[in-house]
């Protein structure tokens, strides 16, 4: 059925612990949409839905003429979907994994290995690095979001260091003072910062436990008192502690940026990048690989040694971990996210209300289409038979083909679409 080249998608949804339950979630919500029959379970996690080919949650193709097939099978069989660039690159494996992730409770301490990294790990410890690939990502909130992202200015953490006592007790007064002293050498900073991290995060637990429980006690009794506790991010720290009690990584909020995403904003998460997602909805897209180096606020496994080791430790303020979209010249509904890897890329694609009659543009990639608000009925000589577009209906759309859509719903539609733009 190669002639079959536009065909909705049935997703894998996983249910992690730390998703949001039942309708809460954006997860559950979207599959309700594509399944009008679907059961959400109130009492349960509703954490990612993976849009791909990945073994782990590959995609059932929803078209009675390919029965009982998976995206990752059809692509095997169809190579020239990928589009000849695509296929090539990648040697006919599908780059990307597009998700949508609705978080509950905060999701560790990590960060990604570049591809060197990444095969000494796998080749080292394959139960715990499945794969020899690196794993760029991008998240773009579609509700407020809430994440930690790179180091903070030297300056951010200072103030920490003097305004809440335990952490300096962690990091240590020569550790401090030197990092002090290092301010206005980017470089020299770097370093410091590296040794005032791996300090903290190598401290004995007993150590760490006793000056975390103190601080959990101050910042409680002061906001009990009516005092102000922001100069220790109190509400922060207390809503980590009793999601992970005792965990070292509640004190990586003094390291970290805190990050607040609008809807449409996005972070771009690069090689040694070191990062956390605590709170939100958002669409994911990265690399086909499952290599994570966790450190904290995870029952995972935790690999303090290499992800200090790896991190990058170039300070830099939140506003910077912003990632850009830029308006695509040729198509004034469509914003470019367009990261510095060659894996991937998102188009958020918003049509107005005005708008009836709109066509997906062909690229020279395979793409995931996900549409998240409005209807519409979409044409393709590729699909061979007109498709019913609604909330979470997801799209696989081979490269060099188009899509006409007739909206139907009088508010527009917002979709996201991956694909890959070498």
């Amino acid at each position: 059925m190669e002639e079959v080249r536009v065909f909705p998608l049935t997703c894998a949804v996983q249910n992690y612990a730390w998703g949001k339950l039942g309708l809460d979630s954006e997860v559950a919500k979207l599959v309700l949409g594509g399944d009008p029959v679907a059961v959400i379970e109130e009492s349960k996690p509703y954490a990612e839905l993976w849009m791909g080919a990945h073994p782990k949650g590959d995609a059932q193709i929803k078209d009675n003429r390919i029965a009982q097939t998976t995206l990752g099978e059809w692509i095997a069989h169809f190579p020239a979907c990928l589009g000849s660039k695509v296929k090539d690159t990648f040697q006919g494996q599908l780059p990307f994994l597009f998700k949508v992730l609705s978080v509950n409770t905060a999701l560790s301490i990590q960060a990604h290995p570049n591809r060197e990294l990444a095969a000494r790990l796998h080749a080292q410890f394959p139960e715990h690095y499945p794969d020899n690939n690196h794993k760029p990502e991008m998240a773009i909130a579609l509700t407020r979001f809430e994440g930690l992202c790179g180091f903070r200015p030297a300056e951010e953490i200072l103030g920490f260091l003097k305004s809440v006592p335990e952490f300096h007790a962690l990091v240590g007064k020569e550790a401090a003072e030197e990092l002090r002293c290092s301010v206005g050498n980017a470089v020299h900073t770097g370093h410091v910062l590296k040794k005032c991290f791996t300090r903290m995060m190598n401290c004995e637990k007993k150590v760490f436990v006793d000056q975390l429980n103190m601080l959990v006690k101050r910042v409680t009794e002061d906001g009990a008192a009516g005092k102000d506790t922001s100069s220790s991010m109190g509400d922060l720290l207390l809503r980590l502690h009793s999601q992970y009690p005792g965990d070292i990584g509640c004190f990586s909020i003094y390291f970290l940026n805190h990050m607040l995403l609008e809807p449409g904003q996005a972070m771009f998460l690069g090689a040694n990048e070191p990062h956390a997602y605590l709170y939100g909805d958002c669409v994911e897209c990265m690399a086909c690989s499952d290599n994570t180096v966790r450190a904290g606020l995870t029952p995972k496994y935790i690999d303090v040694n290499t992800l200090c080791e790896m991190l990058n430790y170039t300070p830099a303020p939140a506003s910077s971990k912003i990632f850009p979209c830029v308006q695509d010249a040729s198509d004034p509904c469509v914003s470019l996210y367009d990261p510095p890897v060659p894996d991937f890329s998102v188009m958020r694609i918003q049509v107005p209300p005005s708008v009836k009659q709109y066509t997906v543009a062909p690229v020279d990639s395979a793409s995931i289409l996900l549409v998240i608000e409005g209807d519409a009925m979409a044409t393709s000589v590729a699909a061979l038979s007109d498709i019913t577009l609604s909330r979470g209906t997801v799209l696989f759309v081979s490269a060099n083909e188009s899509v006409s859509l007739h909206v139907t719903c009088p508010s527009g539609m917002t979709m996201f679409r991956a694909c890959c733009l070498l």
